[in-house]
């Protein structure tokens, strides 16, 4: 695994980079590059962070992270593989100007997204298959020509931001080696007792100096976004397991209180877990 920032592999004469990721998880560290990514989750499911926000991702799911927005894919523990396929590029892969011909006019809005992440929530089967379509073609100008179909999906597909502000933040190496480990220890740990030495240790910092320097990098408190993971993670346990109660999901997610979680849980979810649970068990049988 890669501390960000980190350098997508390419030879000298690539401008489309694309990359299948065939793994038992994905990455669990935070990581950022130069190269836009465009992602279609093939397999596997798990936790998405982009910037401040933390969500999921599953099966079908596709992916904008614009230049240098740090983010964080963390699978789910499962028997079967996390498979995702990705294009990555830069606005000047195809030479500086190329993005502001008249022809990309109608794009403009898709780029201005990307720094926040993008998720695509239309033609997510007519974007897979023109992923399986580029990942298959060997001809550099093959792959042009369905890239430019896949901009033009993602354009007229319905999409939503992932975080809430812009997250472009080029890291140095030490600060992203610092970020990248409180986060993996968040990705890894959320279920334990997390106190602010251990983690202000990991930093390398005194606590008040942390607690300045996550809130100014996070737009929020370190333990607001440990208990966003945590109810992130018991919105997959909810939501995949009929048999588990709530109880059981709150405390195999880190709280220690029911009532706290479940006031944790409306306020950033705006239901209450059960009808959290009975919304996506609805969606299932749709």
């Amino acid at each position: 695994m890669r501390v960000l920032p980190f350098k997508i592999p390419k030879t000298s004469g690539d401008t489309l980079i694309i990359q299948e990721d065939k793994e038992l998880v994905f990455y669990d560290k935070l990581h950022q590059h130069e190269e836009i990514q465009l992602s279609l989750i093939v397999s596997g499911e798990g936790s998405l962070i982009v910037g401040d926000t933390i969500t999921n991702y599953k099966v079908g799911d596709v992916f904008a992270f614009g230049s240098q927005v740090p983010h964080v894919l963390k699978s789910s523990p499962s028997d079967t593989k996390s498979y995702m396929i990705s294009i990555f590029f830069t606005k000047q892969s195809f030479g500086h100007g190329f993005f502001e011909l008249s022809e990309f006019q109608d794009i403009s809005n898709f780029f201005a997204d990307l720094p926040f992440g993008v998720a695509t929530l239309t033609l997510k089967e007519e974007l897979k298959e023109q992923f399986f379509a580029i990942k298959n073609k060997k001809h550099r100008l093959d792959r042009f020509m369905i890239f430019i179909r896949i901009l033009k999906l993602f354009n007229e597909a319905e999409t939503t931001t992932i975080s809430s502000s812009i997250t472009k933040r080029n890291y140095t190496d030490d600060e992203g080696k610092r970020m990248a480990d409180v986060f993996q220890l968040v990705m890894n740990d959320f279920y334990s007792d997390i106190s602010l030495q251990e983690v202000s240790d990991i930093a390398n910092m005194t606590p008040n100096a942390f607690c300045r320097y996550f809130k100014q990098r996070t737009n929020k408190t370190f333990f607001q976004f440990l208990t966003e993971v945590r109810i992130e993670n018991a919105c997959q346990v909810i939501s995949k397991n009929r048999d588990t109660t709530i109880a059981e999901a709150s405390y195999s997610s880190g709280f220690k209180n029911l009532s706290n979680f479940n006031r944790k849980f409306k306020k950033i979810k705006g239901v209450t877990p059960s009808e959290f649970r009975k919304n996506a068990y609805d969606s299932y049988s749709i």
